[in-house]
């Protein structure tokens, strides 16, 4: 009876541990740039890469503010 038990507990922990992943993965699909769409609240936003956390209206917009000199400061909204 106890083996049963604890074979049942490992396999809903291992199932448990194993699918957590999925819940709290982004799956955004982050293009070359470590970017996306965001489909839901719309625009454009970064998360890797040289514009992390920041967003902005369009990929066009992130491209331009990226051919800009590192000294000069984009338009890109930083998340908080």
């Amino acid at each position: 009876m106890r083996t049963k038990i604890k074979l049942l507990l490992f396999f809903v922990f291992t199932i448990l541990a194993a699918s957590s992943g999925y819940s709290f993965a982004h799956g955004g699909g982050l293009d070359s740039y470590g970017c996306h769409n965001d489909r839901k609240h719309g625009g454009y936003h970064c998360h890797r890469g040289k514009f992390a956390g920041q967003s902005f209206s369009s990929k066009a917009e992130m491209l331009q503010a990226l051919k800009k000199p590192s000294g000069e400061s984009g338009k890109g909204k930083s998340k908080k």
